[in-house]
């Protein structure tokens, strides 16, 4: 029973233009078909009747196929403008539809408009591109401030500098030691090579002189 009530939708409508329009085609070729039939028979009883001569059963029924042949082409036409109806009737159902989505899009596109503020969008954007440049600025001097931290390169060659002047005050003072040397060691190769060998203990005693432990 409510579906008795329902109301009719634009395609509920068009559906059943499309459905009369397609019974009057069929009716429309029926018609046609009919006329094609009595077409048929005229032209044999006109052949039949000019074999017996009677030229006034002729003329009226030469007539009466002209008539019919009139009428006949009519079919064509009411077909094709038929035709032309139930196009129309899609194109209008489709264009109703493209004007529907359309109308929807434009109230989806105000209702976002509405809950978009531009200023306060534009304000957003400038205020995360002023925190994305602090993050950098802050993450290259954390990043230059560790690399000071670690960076001991520096105090590695005071350290190797301190070594070398140490290790050159020692051979000095192991060559002066070999100068004042007796000249009787000079002629004795194996003493000069004693002589030039320098000690573990004695390295460690100038380091301490030196004030290096």
């Amino acid at each position: 029973m409510a579906s008795l009530f329902k109301k009719k939708t634009v395609d509920d409508v068009i559906k059943e233009q499309n459905k009369d329009l397609r019974g009057t085609q069929r009716q429309i070729a029926r018609d046609r078909a009919a006329l094609e039939k009595q077409e048929k028979q005229l032209e044999m009883e006109i052949k039949k009747m000019a074999k017996t001569g009677n030229k006034d059963a002729c003329k009226i029924l030469a007539k009466q196929l002209v008539q019919l042949r009139k009428q006949k082409n009519r079919t064509y036409a009411v077909s094709s403008k038929v035709t032309s109806m139930s196009t129309q009737t899609k194109m209008m159902n489709s264009q109703m539809k493209m004007a529907g989505a359309m109308s929807t899009t434009a109230k989806t596109m105000q209702a976002v408009n509405k809950k978009m503020d531009p200023q306060k969008t534009l304000q957003t954007m400038q205020n995360f591109q002023k925190e994305n440049m602090k993050m950098g600025m802050t993450e290259e001097m954390i990043s230059d401030t560790l690399d000071d931290i670690f960076d001991e390169s520096g105090d590695e060659e005071e350290s190797q500098d301190i070594v070398n002047q140490v290790l050159d005050e020692i051979g000095i003072e192991i060559s002066g030691k070999m100068v004042n040397a007796p000249s009787a060691g000079r002629n004795l190769p194996s003493a000069a090579a004693k002589t030039a060998t320098i000690s573990d203990e004695e390295i460690e005693r100038q380091l301490k002189a030196l004030g290096v432990d």
